[in-house]
């Protein structure tokens, strides 16, 4: 195997990351879509932070599924203003989103918030831990 083939190679890690950014970013968008319907059926979120404002709570969901999502892309070698760069910063940002989400959220949602803020914690280490790829 030669060095030029091994120094392009993705890290794992960032590989975990992406996949976690579009699997949370696409469940992300369905449940924002489910809270402008006014549905209570993921979660009963009356009590947090947005009260009974449903529309707040799907407003934020998109918000973080684009992000999740825009991540993701750049991440994985995306073209344009979507370099991996770009794609760590927003993950990164994202992470420490979902992680103060998860806080806000653990008294209507204990195991909800314990795994949101699990995955954002693997991911954040899982990009800390890897050098950036220069190019």
């Amino acid at each position: 195997m030669s060095t030029s083939a091994v120094s392009e190679r993705r890290s794992g890690w960032v590989t975990f990351a992406a996949v976690v950014l579009f699997a949370v970013g696409f469940l992300r968008i369905i449940s924002g879509i489910s809270y402008f319907k006014h549905s209570v059926a993921i979660n009963n979120l009356t009590q947090g932070a947005f009260h009974s404002d449903l529309w707040a709570w799907g407003v934020w969901d998109i918000c973080i599924a684009a992000l999740a999502v825009l991540a993701g892309l750049a991440l994985l070698g995306g073209v344009g203003f979507l370099t991996p760069a770009f794609g760590r910063a927003v993950a990164y940002v994202w992470g420490i989103l979902v992680i103060v989400q998860g806080f806000m959220l653990i008294g209507q949602a204990p195991w909800y918030s314990t795994v949101m803020i699990a995955l954002a914690a693997l991911l954040i280490y899982g990009l800390a831990s890897q050098p950036a790829e220069e190019g």
